[in-house]
């Protein structure tokens, strides 16, 4: 955070001669109608090969869930003085074990994904951004730009409080990006 504010407030002075300053958004390159048409298949891609485990994961919480309410259930009609009907302390005793089990398998699982995802993210979609940032600075040369800075990255930060529209040059490269011929970015096969 401090290079991007010492690198933001160098841009003025990068800026007094014939350069200009432009912004992008990158999370822009990533939408369905107006994005970057190479990243949103990487990012497709990467999504494909991990809707199996998504799916196990949603159906892993949905049986967590419905443990999670019988067992809460059981424990107030266990705790109603006015209840007639005994509790199985063995069965719930079961269940709990069980909704434990889901919920470490739950866990588990998603600290294996998220490993396997970052992986195959940076294989994936790692050159092709990689591509993306040689096209940028291709872009700023040929249309004039001294700097053009990532305004989502810096809005994060809060090093971006405001700024003007006409600098903000997204749809402009996303244009001049999808024109391009296929660059140097391949995807590794999993």
């Amino acid at each position: 955070m401090a290079f991007s504010a010492s690198a933001f407030g160098q841009v003025p002075a990068a800026n007094a001669g014939s350069g200009k300053i432009g912004l992008v958004n990158v999370n822009a390159f990533a939408d369905d109608k107006a994005g970057i048409t190479r990243f949103k298949t990487a990012l497709s891609t990467v999504d494909k090969e991990f809707e199996a485990l998504n799916k196990e994961l949603n159906d892993l919480r949905t049986k967590y869930q419905a443990l999670a309410t019988d067992i809460q259930g059981q424990q107030k009609l266990a705790a109603d003085p006015n209840n007639k009907v005994p509790i199985n302390t063995s069965t719930l005793q079961t269940k709990v074990d069980e909704a434990r089990n889901i919920e470490l398998q739950i866990k588990q699982k998603q600290e294996a994904g998220k490993a396997r995802y970052d992986q195959r993210y940076a294989a994936i979609v790692g050159p092709v951004f990689n591509d993306i940032v040689k096209a940028l600075n291709d872009f700023a040369k040929q249309k004039g730009y001294a700097v053009i800075l990532d305004g989502a990255k810096l809005e994060e930060s809060g090093l971006l409080m405001g700024f003007d529209d006409k600098y903000d040059v997204t749809k402009d490269f996303v244009v001049f990006y999808n024109a391009r011929p296929a660059g140097t970015a391949t995807a590794t096969k999993p």
